[in-house]
């Protein structure tokens, strides 16, 4: 069943045009790996699905479950279950890990849990992702390796349990162990929440070694140019992106 389904959409900044007519289908409980060079507007999608004001939708229609997500401010759209892990995240001094996730868990789901309660439910996160306890003591990504930021955005993830987790190259700056971990972060994720879909942007295949995608779209030039099943990658891989049509 589709959980986001994008028709057309065309987007710009500074009047400077980026996406032009991007279509793309996400379903329930699905892996789709969103693939292509540099500058071709993968991660301008996924700062126009989150609501990013610096990026205008000129044309085009973005349903996401029963909504016109477009229409949604971005707290409302993370609110409804979207979620971005960012590439580059962001430090937040003096604010711990678990006070952090606290407010984000209270400011998007309907049942707001007492400091007891979400501590109980925080240590449960943290002990399927295999991380020690006292990283929710931590200031926020202070301090943090590579490796660590983004097994916080990870464990984000496992906390706000969304229906739609957007991961703009999650892989980007890890080295092969971090990037194991994070990989087995995400399928514990996806065990436990089978119906979770995700839109994995990267440029390369290795992050799919670890959460394998049941489709692979590549976009250039600000549009999906071909989709296809993982057998893609291996064209990927030998061809490039360049001489795929």
């Amino acid at each position: 069943m589709p959980v986001l389904t994008i028709k057309n959409l065309e987007a710009s900044t500074e009047d400077k045009a980026i996406l032009h007519g991007v279509n793309l289908t996400v379903n329930a409980g699905e892996v789709v790996a969103l693939m292509g060079p540099n500058g071709s507007g993968k991660s301008t999608l996924a700062s126009v699905l989150m609501g990013h004001p610096a990026y205008q939708v000129t044309n085009g229609t973005v349903k996401y479950q029963k909504s016109d997500l477009l229409r949604l401010k971005p707290e409302e759209r993370a609110q409804r279950g979207l979620f971005l892990a960012f590439q580059y995240p962001q430090s937040v001094a003096g604010v711990s890990m678990g006070s952090f996730l606290r407010l984000a868990y209270n400011a998007t789901h309907d049942t707001k849990l007492s400091v007891k309660d979400f501590v109980k439910l925080l240590q449960r996160k943290m002990d399927l992702l295999q991380l020690p306890h006292d990283f929710m003591l931590r200031p926020v990504n202070e301090g943090f390796s590579g490796g660590e930021k983004k097994r916080a955005e990870m464990l984000q993830l496992a906390v706000l349990e969304p229906t739609l987790a957007v991961l703009d190259e999650t892989d980007s700056g890890l080295d092969v162990d971090a990037l194991r971990v994070v990989g087995e972060a995400i399928q514990a994720i996806r065990k436990e929440r089978p119906t979770l879909a995700i839109l994995v942007i990267t440029h390369y295949q290795r992050i799919l070694d670890y959460v394998p995608a049941d489709r692979v779209a590549i976009m250039r030039a600000g549009k999906i140019i071909k989709e296809g099943k993982a057998e893609l990658l291996q064209r990927i891989e030998q061809e490039g992106y360049q001489q795929i049509t």
